[in-house]
């Protein structure tokens, strides 16, 4: 992924008002980011960690979503796997993310979910620049560059759900 500016990711988002991409709070350490790691930006509001973001590039064009993070506190003894980029975490390290849709079906209140890790690092994990907390990567013949191409085009099907 490129460096994007705040302006950028403000303008992005599919499924929020342009007063609520106004008001979002970004990451404090946009310029520091790993853009060449990321094939998504992803963080929560400090102020509302129920509420997080992803933004990424999508058919040359930037989209963002806004997700709601449904609590629920799980057991150390509890694994769960993440849905993009497969990676396993013990207790609450993978959380059910759900995104209101856009458009009219979104006013409608209609949403769509995303079992996801939690600290919404999969770029990361998959290139093993991250390791997850007790819980790993299944083994798997496929090489990292296989992989990266795994998560994004689950990601992108989950935001062709979002958009449709």
């Amino acid at each position: 992924m490129k460096a994007v500016t705040e302006q950028d990711i403000r303008t992005s988002f599919v499924n929020c008002s342009r007063g609520e991409a106004k008001r979002l709070v970004l990451p404090r350490d946009l310029a520091e980011q790993p853009w060449d790691d990321l094939d998504f930006l992803g963080w929560y509001d400090p102020g509302a960690p129920d509420r997080g973001y992803v933004v990424t590039e999508r058919g040359g064009e930037l989209v963002g979503v806004t997700l709601r993070l449904v609590a629920r506190q799980r057991g150390a003894l509890h694994h769960g796997m993440c849905s993009l980029c497969l990676t396993t975490h013990p207790g609450s390290g993978v959380s059910l993310m759900t995104a209101r849709r856009a458009g009219q079906a979104g006013r409608d209140s209609n949403s769509v979910g995303v079992y996801a890790c939690t600290d919404l690092a999969c770029s990361l994990y998959v290139r093993g620049k991250k390791l997850p907390d007790l819980g790993g990567r299944l083994e798997e013949s496929l090489t990292v560059e296989e992989r990266i191409d795994r998560t994004r085009g689950k990601l992108s099907a989950f935001l062709d759900k979002v958009l449709a």
